[in-house]
């Protein structure tokens, strides 16, 4: 068992709780669940293992409030820090690598970079933007979540980071009509992260490597014409690189994640645009109807 302690946000996550905390449990010393008031069974499964503690706090709104909160009052004993998702779990050759890797590390290093790999309907998608490197694990007081509307990062406030090999794993076991509607609900979201991009408010950060370059593609991303920039990220990701040899589910896949839900920001962005010109569009006038 690790040094380690396990920060996981829930809110009805009784399809995928189980398996993340069965999954890290046998390589971390404690667990906290900071739940914000699950109507399903999410915290009863959480309280069935002892090295598991169930905080209920109420959702500020965005991701790094909560986490941020559950940083300074959970009562963290351990010597490091993972920020996991319900959904996510560690291949089993990453586990390993964590046993192997983490207690020979010099004090000089305060953060772990990880690969993340998504599963899709059952498959990996292995081509368009894998791998993704993220900073999940930390030494606890060196780094806090950056405070974003989207795609908030880990910032280590001292040391530096190094890259372990092996992935953990992205896998939503919801179905796709769940997860249209949660895309709906990031892109007010996005469009909000995209604004602040390109105002002064988007200050430089302590995230790098991968992240730091990723933030960059995305500041040209939001200075893009609307609809042409959704439009041309998915030729990229499916064509450029290589999104259509991961099949049918590669193409559900990146369409929707990344052209249908980029092109819904965008229309948010205009729709947002006409109503602050003060100008309104007069509707066409109907076909005729067939006889």
């Amino acid at each position: 068992m690790l040094d380690l302690s396990v920060i996981i946000l829930t809110r009805n996550e009784e399809l995928h709780i189980r398996r993340c905390l069965e999954n890290i449990l046998p390589a971390a010393k404690e667990v906290f669940v900071i739940d914000c008031f699950s109507t399903d069974n999410t915290a009863a499964i959480c309280r069935e293992y002892p090295r598991v503690q169930v905080i209920q706090h109420e959702w500020p709104g965005l991701y790094a409030p909560q986490f941020n909160w559950a940083l300074d009052h959970c009562p963290i004993t351990t010597a490091w820090v993972l920020r996991l998702d319900a959904d996510e779990w560690f291949m089993p050759e990453a586990l390993e690598e964590l046993k192997e890797k983490l207690p020979a590390l010099p004090p000089d290093v305060t953060g772990v970079i990880h690969k993340r790999r998504h599963i899709f309907l059952g498959r990996w998608m292995k081509h368009g933007v894998y791998p993704v490197k993220l900073l999940r694990l930390f030494r606890y007081g060196a780094a806090r979540c950056e405070q974003r509307h989207m795609d908030e990062h880990m910032e280590l406030s001292r040391g530096r980071a190094v890259e372990f090999e092996r992935d953990f794993v992205d896998e939503n076991l919801n179905g796709l009509g769940w997860w249209a509607h949660k895309h709906v609900d990031y892109s007010a979201r996005e469009l909000a992260d995209l604004e602040d991009i390109l105002s002064s408010s988007a200050a430089d950060s302590g995230i790098n490597g991968q992240a730091e370059r990723k933030r960059a593609m995305k500041e040209r991303y939001a200075r893009q014409p609307l609809f042409w920039r959704s439009f041309a990220y998915f030729c990229y990701r499916y064509f450029l690189k290589l999104g259509f040899l991961d099949g049918r589910e590669g193409f559900l896949w990146h369409f929707m994640q990344g052209w249908w839900y980029r092109t819904l920001v965008d229309a948010q962005q205009f729709e947002k645009q006409k109503k602050g010109s003060g100008k309104t569009e007069r509707c066409p006038p109907l076909p005729p109807a067939f006889p």
